[in-house]
């Protein structure tokens, strides 16, 4: 059976854990030995009582968890200093995000590290369960709507008082995948009148079942794996000009437009900014990969001739309880693929999820998107 080793994440701000004590419970259960460091779930809400009384084993420093370790498992990428001291042979599952950390696939191919990236995991119907996009958008879209909430100085739901009537506040939401729909649902609980945008025509039902109005530009950029492709210029003008009428018009908007592994879509330009009335606001839940809106800036909230923009990151660890049972599971289901009937590391490199997430092994990087980048 494999010897599972957990450590305590290094980026900053990040408060998620690999494992919570639930899931530690199960794994332990198949006879999986786990070995935690302590105090990695503490800003979670896991205390080391919770991985104890689940049967892990308790250790001070990294090294001592990281000895005999046949798995380990992280949240965000540790740095290159930490990747160098683990042991050789470790297969590493997590999210790597290597367009944003270069030098990981460095230090992978050096340590000669099998990795598996859990953001790299086929958004197929039967990898569903380990999709941890989805999982820790579905917290994103719902804490970038609470922001805006706080940000806004108007409130979100039409109430009618002894001192008049309030109207309800105008949210629009741009991109309407997971993080999209999940921001449309809570507006939409608060209370807000909601309309959203998405390129692919395919999003307009999820849209209108959650009770929000779809604008169309006429635009339809639906691409491989459930996300949009990059537009052309006159689409991105005919975009531009149907957007920045509504825009115009709202009290919130908040963006969630985003392609896998290249920098955010540029869609609130300058020129929309300054259209929007005094006290509107802006939420860019891009700003980890450049922002939606040109005038973004990461873990910055401006404020732009009366319009707030705020650029918030790692948005999931805002929930970080929910956020890292969700992900918990997302590696569970994973690891079914990871570790054989007897419970050794043996990944199926024939299964088209293992393939499709399997980033370096014997001294290579073996995806296919980073290969040439290594």
């Amino acid at each position: 059976m494999a010897t599972i080793a957990i450590l305590k994440e290094q980026a900053n701000g990040e408060r998620r854990v690999a494992l919570d004590p639930a899931t530690c419970g199960k794994l332990i259960g198949q006879n999986h030995s786990i070995k935690i460091q302590a105090g990695a779930g503490d800003a979670a809400g896991f205390n080391d009582a919770a991985y104890t009384k689940a049967g892990a084993s308790l250790h001070n420093d990294a090294s001592e968890v990281l000895a005999d370790a046949e798995l380990l498992l992280w949240l965000t990428p540790p740095d290159a200093q930490r990747l160098q001291t683990l042991p050789t042979g470790i297969t590493l599952v997590g999210m790597m995000l290597p367009s944003q950390h270069p030098d990981l696939l460095t230090a992978l191919k050096a340590g000669r590290h099998q990795a598996l990236a859990m953001e790299l995991v086929p958004r197929i119907t039967r990898a569903q369960s380990m999709d941890v996009l989805s999982s820790q958008a579905t917290i994103a879209g719902y804490q970038a709507v609470l922001i805006a909430a706080d940000l806004s100085p108007r409130l979100f739901p039409m109430l009618t008082t002894a001192a008049g009537t309030l109207r309800p506040s105008k949210v629009v939401i741009i991109g309407a995948g997971v993080a999209g729909l999940q921001a449309i649902a809570t507006a939409r609980r608060l209370g807000a009148q909601v309309e959203a945008y998405d390129i692919r025509a395919a999003a307009r039902e999820q849209v209108q079942s959650l009770g929000a109005r779809m604008i169309d530009t006429g635009v339809n950029a639906e691409g491989e794996g459930g996300y949009a492709r990059e537009l052309s210029a006159a689409e991105k003008q005919q975009q531009a000009d149907v957007l920045a009428e509504h825009l115009a018009r709202a009290d919130v908007v908040v963006s969630t437009a985003a392609i896998p592994g290249r920098p955010a879509p540029k869609i609130i330009t300058e020129a929309m900014v300054a259209g929007m009335q005094a006290g509107s606001v802006i939420v860019d839940l891009a700003a980890e990969t450049g922002g939606n809106c040109v005038l973004t800036r990461p873990a910055e909230t401006i404020n732009s001739n009366g319009v707030t923009i705020a650029g918030p990151l790692n948005l999931a660890s805002r929930a970080p309880l929910h956020a890292s049972e969700m992900y918990a599971r997302n590696v569970l289901e994973l690891l079914k693929l990871v570790l054989d009937e007897h419970g050794a590391v043996a990944p199926d490199m024939a299964d088209e999820v293992i393939a499709g997430c399997l980033l370096s092994q014997d001294g290579a990087i073996v995806h296919k998107l980073f290969a040439d980048k290594s």
